[in-house]
Protein backbone atom coordinates (compact mmCIF):
# COMPACT_ATOMS: atom_id res chain seq x y z
CA UNK A 1 0.00 0.00 0.00
CA UNK A 2 1.05 3.59 -0.76
CA UNK A 3 0.23 6.83 1.47
CA UNK A 4 -1.45 9.49 -0.68
CA UNK A 5 -1.08 12.28 1.97
CA UNK A 6 1.07 12.73 4.90
CA UNK A 7 -0.48 13.08 8.56
CA UNK A 8 0.63 17.42 10.07
CA UNK A 9 -3.10 17.97 11.75
CA UNK A 10 -2.98 15.10 14.20
CA UNK A 11 -5.80 12.85 12.31
CA UNK A 12 -4.53 9.23 11.66
CA UNK A 13 -4.60 8.40 8.24
CA UNK A 14 -3.74 4.88 5.53
CA UNK A 15 -0.99 2.70 7.41
CA UNK A 16 -1.26 4.78 10.57
CA UNK A 17 -4.30 3.54 11.60
CA UNK A 18 -4.11 0.25 14.37
CA UNK A 19 -7.67 -0.64 15.27
CA UNK A 20 -8.63 -3.83 14.17
CA UNK A 21 -12.19 -3.09 12.69
CA UNK A 22 -13.60 0.59 11.88
CA UNK A 23 -16.77 2.40 10.55
CA UNK A 24 -16.10 3.55 7.55
CA UNK A 25 -17.76 6.16 6.17
CA UNK A 26 -17.99 7.01 2.17
CA UNK A 27 -16.19 9.85 0.28
CA UNK A 28 -19.93 11.16 -0.44
CA UNK A 29 -20.76 10.77 2.90
CA UNK A 30 -22.97 7.49 2.93
CA UNK A 31 -22.15 5.06 5.49
CA UNK A 32 -20.45 1.95 4.47
CA UNK A 33 -20.55 -0.53 7.39
CA UNK A 34 -18.56 -1.78 9.76
CA UNK A 35 -15.25 -2.97 7.81
CA UNK A 36 -11.90 -4.88 8.76
CA UNK A 37 -8.78 -2.00 8.69
CA UNK A 38 -7.44 -3.59 5.54
CA UNK A 39 -10.53 -4.00 3.54
CA UNK A 40 -11.13 -0.02 4.44
CA UNK A 41 -8.05 0.55 3.40
CA UNK A 42 -8.30 -1.33 -0.18
CA UNK A 43 -11.50 0.66 -0.50
CA UNK A 44 -9.65 3.49 -0.09
CA UNK A 45 -7.08 2.46 -2.75
CA UNK A 46 -9.81 1.66 -4.81
CA UNK A 47 -11.14 4.58 -4.73
CA UNK A 48 -8.07 7.37 -5.09
CA UNK A 49 -8.49 8.49 -1.69
CA UNK A 50 -7.16 8.24 2.02
CA UNK A 51 -8.61 6.21 4.84
CA UNK A 52 -8.95 9.48 7.86
CA UNK A 53 -9.71 8.32 11.54
CA UNK A 54 -12.05 10.97 12.24
CA UNK A 55 -13.31 9.37 15.72
CA UNK A 56 -10.89 7.02 17.51
CA UNK A 57 -12.84 6.98 20.93
CA UNK A 58 -15.66 5.66 19.07
CA UNK A 59 -17.08 2.07 18.85
CA UNK A 60 -15.95 0.98 16.77
CA UNK A 61 -13.41 3.99 16.11
CA UNK A 62 -14.98 6.19 12.55
CA UNK A 63 -13.04 6.30 9.05
CA UNK A 64 -13.53 8.62 6.48
CA UNK A 65 -12.74 7.77 2.76
CA UNK A 66 -11.76 10.90 1.25
CA UNK A 67 -9.00 13.25 0.04
CA UNK A 68 -7.11 14.40 2.77
CA UNK A 69 -4.74 16.86 1.63
CA UNK A 70 -7.90 18.75 0.10
CA UNK A 71 -9.39 18.36 3.49
CA UNK A 72 -6.55 19.92 5.13
CA UNK A 73 -6.51 22.62 2.20
CA UNK A 74 -10.32 23.62 2.99
CA UNK A 75 -9.68 23.71 6.70
CA UNK A 76 -6.80 26.00 6.40
CA UNK A 77 -8.31 28.24 3.94
CA UNK A 78 -11.83 28.22 6.68
CA UNK A 79 -9.65 29.24 9.32
CA UNK A 80 -7.95 32.26 7.67
CA UNK A 81 -11.22 33.59 6.82
CA UNK A 82 -12.48 33.36 9.86
CA UNK A 83 -8.78 35.28 11.17
CA UNK A 84 -9.97 37.90 8.81
CA UNK A 85 -12.94 38.39 9.66
CA UNK A 86 -12.40 38.55 13.65
CA UNK A 87 -9.15 41.27 12.11
CA UNK A 88 -12.31 43.20 10.11
CA UNK A 89 -14.65 43.69 13.45
CA UNK A 90 -11.57 44.43 15.74
CA UNK A 91 -11.40 48.63 15.89
CA UNK A 92 -8.07 50.11 16.22
CA UNK A 93 -7.62 52.43 18.91
CA UNK A 94 -4.72 55.51 18.64
CA UNK A 95 -3.97 57.38 21.47
CA UNK A 96 -2.58 60.65 20.93
CA UNK A 97 -0.92 62.86 23.81
CA UNK A 98 -1.70 66.49 23.85
CA UNK A 99 -0.20 69.52 25.90
CA UNK A 100 -2.38 72.17 27.46
CA UNK A 101 0.16 74.56 26.01
CA UNK A 102 0.16 72.77 22.54
CA UNK A 103 1.51 75.33 19.99
CA UNK A 104 -0.11 75.94 16.75
CA UNK A 105 2.09 74.09 14.09
CA UNK A 106 1.60 70.79 16.62
CA UNK A 107 -1.74 71.05 16.92
CA UNK A 108 -2.13 71.01 13.23
CA UNK A 109 0.29 68.36 12.78
CA UNK A 110 -1.81 66.14 15.33
CA UNK A 111 -4.87 66.99 13.72
CA UNK A 112 -3.88 65.74 10.27
CA UNK A 113 -2.58 62.68 11.68
CA UNK A 114 -5.85 61.95 13.77
CA UNK A 115 -7.97 63.06 10.51
CA UNK A 116 -6.05 60.34 8.59
CA UNK A 117 -6.78 57.47 11.03
CA UNK A 118 -10.17 58.44 11.60
CA UNK A 119 -10.81 57.79 7.86
CA UNK A 120 -9.66 54.20 8.07
CA UNK A 121 -11.95 53.69 10.56
CA UNK A 122 -9.84 53.78 14.07
CA UNK A 123 -10.92 55.11 17.03
CA UNK A 124 -9.16 57.99 18.82
CA UNK A 125 -8.44 58.31 22.19
CA UNK A 126 -6.86 61.88 23.13
CA UNK A 127 -5.02 62.29 26.58
CA UNK A 128 -3.96 65.89 28.14
CA UNK A 129 -1.35 65.20 31.17
CA UNK A 130 -1.07 68.22 33.14
CA UNK A 131 1.93 68.68 35.31
CA UNK A 132 2.55 71.02 38.02
CA UNK A 133 0.77 74.04 38.36
CA UNK A 134 -1.08 72.95 35.43
CA UNK A 135 -3.02 71.50 37.35
CA UNK A 136 -4.91 74.66 38.69
CA UNK A 137 -5.85 75.61 35.40
CA UNK A 138 -7.78 72.06 33.61
CA UNK A 139 -10.62 74.37 32.05
CA UNK A 140 -7.43 75.28 29.60
CA UNK A 141 -7.07 71.95 28.74
CA UNK A 142 -10.98 70.99 28.31
CA UNK A 143 -11.04 73.92 25.55
CA UNK A 144 -8.03 71.98 24.10
CA UNK A 145 -9.96 69.10 23.66
CA UNK A 146 -12.86 70.97 22.74
CA UNK A 147 -11.30 72.60 19.77
CA UNK A 148 -9.72 69.45 18.64
CA UNK A 149 -13.07 67.72 18.13
CA UNK A 150 -14.62 70.82 16.97
CA UNK A 151 -12.23 70.96 13.88
CA UNK A 152 -12.80 67.33 13.31
CA UNK A 153 -16.72 67.63 13.58
CA UNK A 154 -17.15 66.76 9.78
CA UNK A 155 -15.60 63.51 10.17
CA UNK A 156 -15.83 62.58 14.10
CA UNK A 157 -18.11 62.48 16.78
CA UNK A 158 -17.27 62.42 20.52
CA UNK A 159 -17.99 58.98 22.50
CA UNK A 160 -16.62 60.10 25.34
CA UNK A 161 -16.42 64.03 26.79
CA UNK A 162 -13.45 64.81 28.31
CA UNK A 163 -13.01 63.36 32.03
CA UNK A 164 -10.24 64.65 34.53
CA UNK A 165 -8.98 61.09 36.21
CA UNK A 166 -6.09 62.22 38.43
CA UNK A 167 -3.50 64.41 36.46
CA UNK A 168 -4.62 63.10 33.21
CA UNK A 169 -7.72 64.21 30.82
CA UNK A 170 -9.20 62.26 28.15
CA UNK A 171 -11.25 62.43 24.94
CA UNK A 172 -12.47 59.25 22.71
CA UNK A 173 -12.93 60.34 19.11
CA UNK A 174 -15.08 57.69 16.66
CA UNK A 175 -15.35 58.31 12.86
CA UNK A 176 -18.72 59.09 11.83
CA UNK A 177 -20.39 56.38 9.86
Amino acid sequence: MFCIANNKNGLLINEQIKASSVLVIGPNGEQVGVKSLKDAQVLANYAGLDLVLMNPNGNPPVCKIMDYNKYRYLKNKKEKENIKRQKANMVETKEYRLSPRIDVGDFETKLRQVSNYLKKGAKIKLTIRFRGREMAHTEIGSEVLQNFAARLNDIAVITDEPKLDGRTMTMMLAPKK
